[in-house]
């Protein structure tokens, strides 16, 4: 029996690795399991999930030109449905109010040379902050050594 991507194998847990499982398949052949596939949570330490020894379903997730077998426990699961959340109602995104108090002040639209120019000064200002505070810590306006 030839393993084919998409089944649904019984396996048996040969070796843990800190990265992953290997499974020893019916057809002799070993595939590892990921420790990102072995449970829907995330999964610190994997010998809290799996035993050497255990028998595990296994879904073949790929199968590599070299022999490598990629599996999965959590694909393996039949998948819960989960009850769908209602969509929320999009909130117009100007006005969320988190002015201070300052009410629903919008300011009116820049066009690209007033944001430029903001940005130009906004981005000198904070230059000037920078260099006082470098200067500060060299011990005055670097003066040159000599």
């Amino acid at each position: 029996m030839a393993i084919e991507v998409g089944s649904k194998v019984q396996g048996k847990v040969t070796g843990i690795t800190n990265f992953g499982a290997f499974v020893e398949l019916p057809d002799n052949s070993t595939g590892l399991v990921h420790i990102s596939e072995v449970a829907d949570n995330y999964v610190k330490d994997i010998n809290d999930h799996l035993k050497v020894g255990e028998m595990v379903e296994v879904k073949v997730m790929n199968v590599e030109a070299d022999g490598k077998i990629g599996l999965s426990i959590r694909k393996a699961k039949p998948q819960v449905e989960r009850p769908e959340r209602p969509e929320r109602p999009q909130r117009p995104r100007g006005n969320n109010n988190r002015g201070g108090g300052r009410g629903n002040h919008t300011p009116p639209a820049e066009n690209f040379e007033q944001k430029m120019a903001r940005f130009l000064k906004d981005s000198e200002d904070r230059l000037t902050t920078l260099k006082r505070a470098t200067e500060s810590k060299r011990g005055g306006r670097g003066a040159k050594r000599g």
